[in-house]
């Protein structure tokens, strides 16, 4: 049994909690540090009942509250040697990780923390490095994937085996193009090392899902660039076509980008 709560989940901020009875950590820590124990808090969890924060990249939107986690409340911040180094040149990260705070995982190396397991794997987007993250019980497999440039094999791997998955689904092409966005960040978005549109995260879902995905949620959608409601119903046409029926086959929700979802218990 994994229990599941979207902090947030947006350009202003992305923070993700996962949990057994035994151990519960954070994925991101992009959120103000006020809107994090007050969110907690109201679900029955203290930031100081937190063991370990895991770190997908060194973007501002995923690490802006990393120090203060970890320097005020003793947490350790598990990432990839080269996002540790971002971390600390980061200018949103106003306190700094100390050494006795770093943990480095290596991609592909599984970190097992009392009943929980956590693998990352390379994800392509333009920070320092990213990854994305599994999560395993003995009975469940979680993914999580945000900021992706483009899908690759490995990606297509991680989501053939998992039960549930939070996905990016960052923007409709035709939205983004024809917004008020310059031409450079219009091209950084769409680029191979950018965001993933709803049509391209629809697709993942559509060719790579197993029998065994219960739940997807989609994440990090644009507020310039996207509609939860289109999002929602882009992955529904297309899995249509490929004959899967969102609500028969697996439950699709969307994440909401500034407010809290519930505290979900997911069991495979």
């Amino acid at each position: 049994m994994i229990k599941f709560l979207s902090i947030g989940s947006s350009s202003s901020g992305n923070c993700y909690y996962l949990a057994t009875d035994n151990i519960q950590i954070l994925i991101d820590a992009g959120v103000g540090m006020r809107t994090l124990k007050s969110t907690l808090k109201e679900k029955g969890i203290m930031l100081t009942d937190i063991d370990a924060v895991f770190i997908t990249h060194d973007h501002a939107d995923h690490i802006k509250a990393v120090g203060h986690i970890a320097e005020d409340f003793n947490i350790p911040v598990y990432s990839t040697q080269d996002i540790h180094i971002g971390i600390n040149k980061n200018y949103c990260v106003t306190t700094k990780l100390s050494t006795e705070h770093v943990r480095i995982v290596n991609k592909y190396q599984t970190i097992t923390l009392s009943d929980l397991s956590v693998t990352a794997f390379p994800v392509p987007h333009d920070s320092t490095d990213c990854v994305g993250y599994r999560v395993e019980t003995d009975e469940e497999i979680f993914l999580l994937i945000t900021d992706i440039g483009h899908v690759t094999e490995i990606i297509k791997e991680e989501v053939s085996k998992a039960n549930f998955i939070v996905l990016e689904s960052n923007h409709d092409v035709d939205m983004l193009m024809m917004g008020p966005y310059p031409s450079y960040l219009k091209g950084r978005i769409r680029s191979g090392r950018g965001h993933l549109s709803n049509a391209d995260s629809a697709k993942l879902i559509a060719e790579n899902a197993s029998p065994a995905l219960r739940q997807v949620w989609l994440c990090h959608l644009s507020e310039e660039n996207n509609h939860p409601e289109l999002a929602r119903k882009t992955h529904e046409t297309v899995l249509r076509e490929y004959g899967l029926i969102a609500g028969v086959d697996f439950k699709l929700e969307v994440l909401r980008r500034k407010q809290p979802s519930e505290l979900m218990v997911l069991r495979a």
